[in-house]
């Protein structure tokens, strides 16, 4: 006998209800009673706000991958059954667990003992931590909790408007950098730390999310990928040559003036096709060359605007 389809999905949503639900409600409630033992002293009354962890991802009981105190913070019998005065206990005097500090006053836990409770689940099948071991921020001594606070119900790393603030406490040249007359759109919340780099890891440079620094900033302006019939070699090695990503005093984000900034490439004579222009007065053919116009003027951008590269037939000299 062939079995309905509709039958089918009516067995599996009663089984849902009737066999998955109680388990997920049972391991809620064993997680629930681990962090009773906790929280009967670290209540609304502690010095450092932890309840509050209730109302973040970490404290929803409804999902069976929600951690309890004790999956992070190892199990607190002997914490429990210590006769130690309130402040020891405050002060990590004793050691529950690997994120529990031994010494008086309270010092944190390394940053290896910190990352490898949270990578205990967030390792898992998630690729953009794949590459944290050995990454700069992980030589550093840069522990998860130094950018996010588990117990608070919203992630300041997480939103646009406030995850510079989280970056620029270790980074504060990047924080001058935005706050020049060209710059990316950081500090007005349109553009974050996270759209160019990826703080777990990544096997670019400078924890870029892609391979190379062109193919980051392609990501936005794809309209100088290319590919172009003329290319200018500096351009298609790294855009950094002529740019400065975090902000600048020239326009647009260039990291000098020109002519300064072509002639750190271009430091020979100016070529035309003008005998009598040459790039200082000297004699050419025979006669008395004068300086050419354009190289005197230092504007070649005047002649020489399609910068990135040119696909016109004549734009060899990136002149359109």
């Amino acid at each position: 006998m062939k079995t309905s389809p509709r039958l089918f999905a009516l067995c599996a949503f009663v089984v849902s209800i009737f066999g998955v639900a109680p388990a997920m409600a049972q391991q809620a409630d064993r997680s629930l009673e681990r962090d009773k033992v906790c929280t009967a002293c670290h209540n609304e009354s502690w010095p450092t706000p932890v309840l509050s962890i209730y109302q973040s991802r970490h404290g929803n009981k409804a999902d069976s991958r929600t951690p309890g105190c004790q999956d992070c913070h190892g199990r607190s019998d002997a914490h429990v059954k210590s006769p130690v005065s309130q402040v020891d206990v405050y002060f990590g005097a004793v050691k529950p667990g690997p994120l529990q500090s031994t010494t008086w006053p309270k010092t944190p836990s390394t940053a290896k003992a910190r990352n490898g409770a949270c990578l205990a689940c967030h390792e898992k099948n998630v690729l953009a931590r794949t590459n944290w071991t050995g990454s700069q921020h992980d030589s550093q001594g840069v522990a998860c909790t130094n950018c996010h606070n588990i117990h608070a119900p919203e992630q300041r790393v997480l939103s646009k408007a406030t995850q510079a603030g989280v970056c620029f406490t270790c980074h504060k040249d990047q924080r001058a950098d935005i706050r020049k007359i060209s710059h990316h759109p950081i500090g007005e919340g349109k553009v974050v730390c996270s759209n160019c780099h990826n703080p777990h890891g990544s096997p670019g440079p400078k924890l870029l999310k892609k391979n190379t620094v062109n193919e980051t900033c392609f990501t936005c302006h794809a309209e100088k990928r290319g590919p172009f019939l003329w290319e200018h070699q500096p351009v298609t090695e790294d855009c950094t040559n002529c740019h400065t990503p975090h902000g600048s005093n020239i326009s647009p984000l260039l990291k000098s003036r020109t002519p300064f900034l072509c002639q750190e490439c271009h430091d020979g004579p100016h070529h035309s096709k003008d005998p009598y222009a040459g790039s200082a007065a000297g004699t050419q053919g025979g006669k008395t060359a004068v300086p050419s116009e354009n190289d005197t003027g230092r504007s070649c951008m005047n002649c020489h605007s399609m910068v990135h590269g040119s696909n016109h037939p004549a734009g060899a000299l990136l002149h359109r």
